[in-house]
């Protein structure tokens, strides 16, 4: 059965949920993160938004519930050029 969105949350508010598990990285679960937001949003919005982030692959929940952040693009491409890595031309 489909879940009808009510609200579509703003970027504003996806960056400042981003920011506050970015800070936070693994100390709150899900239901504490969106009770500490600095800004109240509703909670069916900012389920959207865990999810969101979720399928974009920034955050990932451990066995505990707690969520932290994993997106470190700039690590990675670090890491991919002291191992010697590249593409090679055919």
């Amino acid at each position: 059965m489909k879940q009808q969105i009510l609200h579509y949350p703003r970027l504003d508010t996806v960056l400042m949920v981003e920011d506050f598990i970015r800070r936070h990285d693994g100390e709150y679960t899900k239901k504490k993160i969106w009770e500490k937001l600095p800004k109240k949003t509703m909670y069916q919005t900012f389920c959207l938004i865990i999810d969101y982030l979720l399928f974009s692959r920034k955050i990932s929940i451990d066995a505990e519930g707690k969520i932290g952040w994993i997106y470190y693009p700039e690590r990675s491409k670090k890491h991919i050029k002291n191992k010697g890595l590249f593409w090679r031309k055919k």
